[in-house]
């Protein structure tokens, strides 16, 4: 008697036998699942270590009593916060703070565009003037802050010299409180500027050809293309590079400490900016307490004038791509 055979159609149906699965095969399972995190792992290690640690520890200290010799004291709250935001050097530092960051980051980022459009055009020599342009940021910051306060110097400068020369008064660059601003405004266009034109290089070189090309078929000049088709284009660029200066130009120390031989931030406090008053009560004062109360604060309004900038730079954006 013979065995019928099912249908060739319906053997798919028909039960197999279970697939063992070798440990080769569970290993490499696990390594596509696993390998993405292990690759990332890195980054959120070096960032709990050296960011979110120090910032968390920041806070415990600035509500303790802090000594830089007798180190942790008695838990105080809120005291350091009050002493701190109700004393008159907080707020000058913070004054002195936004001034000397608008008036670098502000023609910093117009001139960095300036630049790179500049620098995308058809010139000789490319490499040599980029890398021209970002010599300055290579050139140590302490260095960058002793040339520049020797050249704003008040009595032997040579910016007063030069003013005296062409019948100009002297300018107090150390003892006025603006013109103090406007020299470490300028060391610090010195060194970022060019860094940023490069930014805006790279998102120049990015933007397609095609639409220069299109705009000078319907008669756009250099100008008229530059603000129609190299600005819009820029814009992601743009809220990048105003939020990265924001954050740079409000944690400004390395200028202002060494724009005079003192590093104190003048007589009376005339360029003083946040981080140079929470570098003299950390290690001057010996206040640890305060100067992470101060550290918290500053934290707290780089936050908010970063949140603030995004707000307003894409909101004229959008406002413009409407149009």
């Amino acid at each position: 008697m013979t065995r019928l055979r099912p249908p060739v159609e319906h053997a798919d149906r028909l039960p197999r036998p279970p697939r063992r699965i070798g440990l080769g095969s569970r290993l490499s399972r696990w390594d596509v699942k696993l390998s993405p995190y292990l690759y990332i792992s890195p980054f959120f290690l070096l960032f709990f270590v050296t960011g979110l640690f120090p910032l968390v520890y920041t806070g415990w200290v600035a509500v303790h009593d802090w000594d830089l010799i007798m180190g942790q004291g008695e838990f105080v709250g809120t005291k350091n916060f009050v002493e701190v935001l109700t004393g008159r050097d907080f707020w000058t530092a913070l004054t002195n703070t936004f001034s000397i960051f608008l008036l670098s980051s502000v023609p910093q980022v117009f001139a960095a565009i300036v630049i790179a459009a500049a620098l995308d055009t058809n010139l000789r020599a490319k490499t040599f003037w980029r890398m021209g342009v970002l010599l300055p940021y290579v050139v140590a910051p302490v260095a960058v802050a002793l040339i520049f306060s020797n050249l704003f110097a008040d009595k032997f400068g040579l910016i007063n010299s030069a003013l005296g020369v062409l019948g100009i008064d002297p300018v107090g660059w150390h003892s006025q409180r603006l013109p103090s601003h406007l020299a470490i405004a300028t060391m610090v266009n010195f060194r970022w500027t060019g860094y940023n034109a490069l930014i805006f290089l790279a998102a120049m070189q990015a933007v397609p050809r095609d639409l220069y090309e299109q705009a000078a078929i319907d008669g756009a000049g250099r100008v008229r293309q530059f603000w129609s088709v190299t600005v819009p284009m820029l814009r992601p660029t743009i809220i990048f590079v105003v939020i990265t200066s924001t954050i740079g130009g409000l944690q400004i120390f390395d200028e202002a400490r060494m724009y005079d031989q003192f590093g104190r931030g003048g007589a009376d406090g005339q360029w003083q900016t946040l981080t140079v008053y929470l570098y003299e009560l950390g290690w001057t004062r010996s206040n640890f307490g305060r100067a992470s109360a101060v550290a918290v604060l500053l934290f707290l309004i780089i936050v908010l004038v970063g949140l603030l900038n995004f707000w307003i730079t894409r909101r004229i954006a959008s406002s413009e791509v409407k149009r």
